[in-house]
C-alpha cells in the first residue's frame, strides 16, 4: 500500500494559491487514475480517495489541518493503515525551486517548509519521498514576504506553467510508483 500526500490548505479562500500545489497535484493523480471523489473523513481530517496505481492500492491523502499542522494528519493515517514513511510520497510547494520545474529527494530536511517540518516532528523521521513543485519566481525585484507570497493566487500564466508540472510529475514520476525502491 501507498500513500500519495499533497499539502495545502483548506478552503475557498486558499485555492489556486501558491502554497496549495500539492492539492493540485493531487487532485490530478485522482483524475487521471479516476479515484473516486474525496471525501472528508473526521478521523483524520482530511480528505481521502483510495484507488489503484500500477495494481497497488493507492490512498491519496489533503489534510485539512492547514499546512503548519499536516504531521498530525499524516501520522494518524500511517498510524491507522500501519504504513511506512518510506512507502509514502508529499507533494508541496518549494519557493527555492523556480516555476516551472520541480524536484524529487527523500530523506532531507525540511528546507524551511513548515509543512514538511510538521510532517518530520510527528513522525520523528524525515525518511520519505518529497515531490518539491516549484513556485519561485525569477523576477525577485517585487520582494514581498515570504507568508504573503505563498498565499497568493497563481496568475493565469504561472497556473498554467504549475499545471504542466503537475502532468509531468503524473507522467513520470507517479506512474511508476517507485515509492520506497
Amino acid at each position: 500500500m501507498k500513500l500519495i500526500i499533497g499539502l495545502g490548505n483548506p478552503g475557498e479562500k486558499y485555492e489556486k494559491t501558491r502554497h496549495n500545489a500539492g492539492f493540485l497535484a493531487v487532485n490530478k493523480i485522482a483524475d487521471n487514475f479516476q479515484f473516486p471523489v474525496s471525501s472528508f473523513n473526521s478521523k483524520f481530517n482530511a480528505e481521502i480517495s483510495e484507488g489503484i496505481i500500477n495494481n497497488e492500492k493507492t490512498i491519496l491523502v489533503k489534510p485539512m489541518t492547514f499546512m503548519n499542522n499536516s504531521g498530525q494528519t499524516v501520522k494518524a493515517v500511517l498510524d491507522y493503515y500501519k504504513i511506512n514513511p518510506e512507502d509514502i510520497i508529499v507533494i508541496h510547494d518549494d519557493l527555492d525551486i523556480p516555476i516551472g520545474e520541480y524536484k524529487i529527494s527523500k530523506n532531507k530536511n525540511s528546507g524551511g517548509h513548515k509543512g514538511v517540518r510538521s510532517i518530520i516532528d510527528y513522525l520523528g523521521t524525515k525518511d520519505f519521498t518529497r515531490t518539491r513543485i516549484g513556485i519561485g519566481v525569477q523576477d525577485l525585484s517585487c520582494k514581498i514576504p515570504t507568508e504573503k507570497f505563498v498565499l497568493e493566487k497563481f496568475s493565469g500564466k504561472e497556473m498554467g506553467i504549475v499545471e504542466e508540472v503537475i502532468e509531468k510529475i503524473v507522467n513520470m514520476e507517479i506512474r511508476k510508483l517507485e515509492i520506497g525502491n
